[in-house]
């Protein structure tokens, strides 16, 4: 199983005395050159006096976006650490136990602006830049890493069921090569009925949960997923309206 999870936009500092990030050691190094590009187009756009503009933020988030300007040289921490908001508060990684641990080290995968996709042990800085972005020289990120990310992830997307956590941005970014065993998780008010945006992010967090602590075997299609999330949410299964698009899981807040 394999589940796709956003960055958040709320990035936890690594502690001073960690090392920067070694590209060469993050997963996916097929994507090492990809990675620079991007790297270095961030760090020149975040020199920029229009860098806020260009990573469309307001006028609070300078230090945050000139921090960028020293990329190689921030002390780097596991993903699992770096990232946090709303999502990851509600994952809450560091509680996990042994065997859930272990499954998210191999089930959970982060799509990434920045880095393309990293697993949760892969050691990043924190840094701002969103998959809407557009950056001087590498052009919307959402289509520079869809041309890269299709032939190093697309192996992952070949061996089982794919529970697709992103918003609509990171989605753009790639697409698991068989949407017939791929389940995006949509969430709706319970009361209006209504789909939710924010609070989206803490219930996708909680069902990531779920099905990383849960007992028994790995669910190995969208009907054993619905299955497994119903042991803790009300939930409905669509399936795909074309053979293109994925199943969806909807999901009552």
């Amino acid at each position: 199983m394999l589940i796709l999870l956003p960055p958040s936009e709320a990035k936890t500092p690594a502690g001073n005395r960690r090392r920067p990030v070694d590209l060469a050691s993050l997963s996916f190094p097929e994507l090492t050159s990809a990675r620079e590009r991007v790297a270095s187009a961030l760090i020149e756009a975040s020199r920029r006096d229009d860098a806020l503009q260009i990573l469309q933020v307001g006028a609070s988030l300078e230090p945050v976006v000139r921090t960028n300007i020293d990329l190689w040289e921030l002390p780097a921490a596991p993903a699992a650490q770096v990232y946090s908001g709303v999502l990851y508060d509600a994952l809450d990684l560091a509680s996990l136990d042994g065997p859930a641990r272990s499954r998210a080290t191999r089930w959970l995968l982060v799509i990434s602006a920045l880095w393309g996709a990293v697993r949760i042990t892969d050691r990043i800085p924190a840094y701002r830049v969103s998959m809407g972005n557009e950056l001087p020289g590498i052009g919307p990120l959402a289509t520079f890493w869809k041309q890269h990310l299709r032939a190093a992830l697309d192996p992952l997307g070949h061996q089982g069921v794919v529970v697709d956590c992103r918003s609509a941005a990171y989605q753009k970014a790639w697409s698991p090569p068989v949407p017939q065993r791929t389940v995006h998780i949509s969430v709706t008010d319970a009361a209006t009925g209504a789909t939710v945006s924010h609070m989206a992010k803490h219930t996708r967090g909680l069902v990531a949960r779920h099905l990383l602590t849960r007992s028994g075997k790995a669910p190995t299609s969208p009907q054993r997923i619905a299955e497994a999330v119903a042991e803790r949410f009300d939930v409905t299964l669509a399936e795909p309206p074309r053979a293109s698009a994925p199943w969806t899981l909807t999901v009552l807040h």
